[in-house]
């Protein structure tokens, strides 16, 4: 029997039930096609699955030239830590471009759109005006109402950013979810390549309650313990708590002490979660993370911040809790389905959420074309499957919270001005600036013309003194008001578009270090360019 040929007939099987078309030569045709046959809202309103492989971000079509490796931010393996529960090991994909016959066509076609005259035809003001207006109000509303079945994650006053919480991160509407500072990945949620966004997270009630009376001290002495089981510590520096008014010895030292400012270890979790053990790297069930992403703020004085305005708001929570063992299993499955074929497939319970298969369930809502939020649809909200599935470099599926600044002074809205350029676990120079050398430019496709300016030479090389010498993070990865206003412009016109499903990255210029078809005879990057990397920071 011809495999080869067996193969591709089962992808193109799987294509057809995944997109729900007929055989015609039209959806064969289009399939095969990196150029969309028809606009967007047509694939959607007629059930037709324009990309079938929308789990390749666009990034993953990079052009390296054997070098420049975006790759190793994505794509690890932990070989040599048996106690990891993420037993992907897909380090090798920096190596190999190992995708389905469908996959090895770029179908984000909004990378390769010049929209120069679309952005120049845009009022400043208008723009300016468009992103400090608050659309989450009008979407937690709609959570609260008859209209919307799943789960509500709302916080009053969100579009105020930090000023909807204290100085600790507690949100003030009394909703227990807590702000975190941390670090942003590089390098899609830089400022200066399009969005600015937050993260919030909030355990179940038990988590924050002794004999179901609620308290502050116990919460962040229950996040402290969730924190060391993710970043495997074996204590942290807290907020000041008082262990008297609570009756546990929080710190481990057997006395019970006011303004105890340390949290150690422990087997379980306190009060009445107490039944819940601290499991090395896994979130307890009912986990739950509020993630938005927002326009790039711009305030008068030129000084970048969160916009008010949101282009996505995405909701996690932990459904089922999947030990480690059960995990190993589900990343067994996966490989299996890719081995034999099978394009990826994920089950959506529509208002329930969208699951992983690894025990979360996801919700994603997006701005319409009048700029209010509404509920991404299948095909959009399969993009986020890409991140929060399976990928070697995760910590239970998430990303944000193993970044976060250690203890007390990661509690708070994210603050770009508050952090430094920590190296990552295992290595010694700042993380932004190895980035930096190992990708060629300032971000995954090398087109931003502001950050190669700012932070390389002309001959390409990095200006490592120039770039070490940054006080914080918030000089290193934020853009000028001009190119802040101009990267709101293009991704309005994408809203405007609602053309998601091809793409939501803010170009401003066509994609020119980006592959249209993929060449599987090339390897993406040469074993020298190819790098281990923790996601988690070595802040000391």
């Amino acid at each position: 029997m011809n495999h080869n040929r067996l193969r591709n007939s089962l992808l193109f099987i799987a294509a057809i039930i995944l997109s729900g078309c007929d055989q015609s030569p039209q959806n064969l045709t289009e399939i095969a096609s990196a150029e969309p046959v028809h606009a967007p809202q047509d694939y959607i309103t007629h059930n037709e699955t324009y990309n079938p492989e929308a789990v390749i971000p666009p990034q993953c079509y990079t052009k390296t030239e054997g070098k420049n490796n975006p790759c190793y931010i994505c794509h690890q393996s932990y070989t040599g830590d048996r106690a990891r529960p993420n037993m992907m090991n897909d380090g090798f994909l920096q190596g190999s471009y190992d995708f389905s016959d469908i996959g090895n066509t770029n179908r984000w076609s909004n990378l390769f759109k010049n929209r120069s005259a679309e952005i120049d035809n845009i009022d400043d003001d208008f723009m300016r005006n468009y992103i400090n207006q608050d659309n989450y109000s009008a979407l937690a509303a709609w959570f609260q109402s008859d209209a919307w079945r799943g789960r509500a994650p709302v916080i009053a006053n969100l579009a105020d950013g930090a000023g909807a919480f204290d100085q600790d991160g507690l949100a003030l509407d009394g909703s227990r979810w807590v702000a975190f500072n941390y670090k942003p990945v590089p390098s899609t949620f830089w400022p200066t390549n399009g969005s600015t966004d937050d993260v919030m997270i909030r355990l179940p009630d038990a988590f924050s309650e002794i004999d179901g009376q609620y308290s502050r001290d116990l919460y962040f002495a229950n996040l402290s313990l969730l924190e060391m089981a993710i970043v495997d510590k074996s204590s942290l520096p807290s907020i000041a708590l008082d262990e008297g008014a609570s009756g546990i010895d929080f710190n481990g030292d057997g006395q019970l002490d006011s303004g105890v400012t340390s949290v150690n270890r422990t087997t379980h979790y306190f009060g009445d979660a107490k039944k819940f053990p601290v499991t090395h790297m896994l979130y307890p069930q009912g986990t739950e993370f509020l993630h938005t992403v927002r326009y790039v703020g711009i305030k008068e004085d030129g000084s970048i911040t969160n916009a008010r305005r949101m282009k996505e708001v995405r909701y996690m929570r932990k459904d089922t809790f999947m030990p480690k063992e059960r995990l190993t299993n589900s990343y067994y499955r996966e490989a299996k389905e890719k081995h034999f074929g099978n394009l990826p497939a994920v089950v959506n319970h529509d208002d329930r959420g969208m699951s992983n298969s690894m025990g979360w369930l996801l919700w994603g809502f997006i701005e319409n074309a009048d700029g209010k939020m509404r509920k991404q649809n299948d095909q959009e909200q399969f993009f986020c499957m890409g991140c929060h599935k399976t990928i070697g470099t995760t910590i239970d599926q998430t990303f944000a919270f193993a970044r976060k600044k250690p203890g007390a002074s990661g509690w708070g809205y994210i603050d770009l001005k508050s952090l430094t350029d920590a190296p990552n676990i295992g290595e010694t120079q700042g993380e932004y600036l190895t980035y930096l050398e190992r990708v060629g430019g300032g971000d995954e496709f090398r087109q931003n013309a502001e950050m190669l300016e700012r932070w390389f030479d002309s001959k390409g090389m990095v200006k490592r003194e120039k770039v070490a010498a940054q006080e914080t993070l918030y000089d290193l990865i934020t853009p000028s008001p001009e190119r802040a206003l101009d990267l709101n412009k293009a991704y309005y016109r994408i809203v405007h578009e609602q053309s998601f499903l091809f793409g939501r990255d803010a170009v401003l210029t066509p994609a020119d270090n980006v592959y249209q078809t993929i060449d599987t005879a090339i390897e993406p990057l040469d074993s020298e360019h190819r790098y281990s990397w923790d996601i988690r920071l070595d802040w000391e």
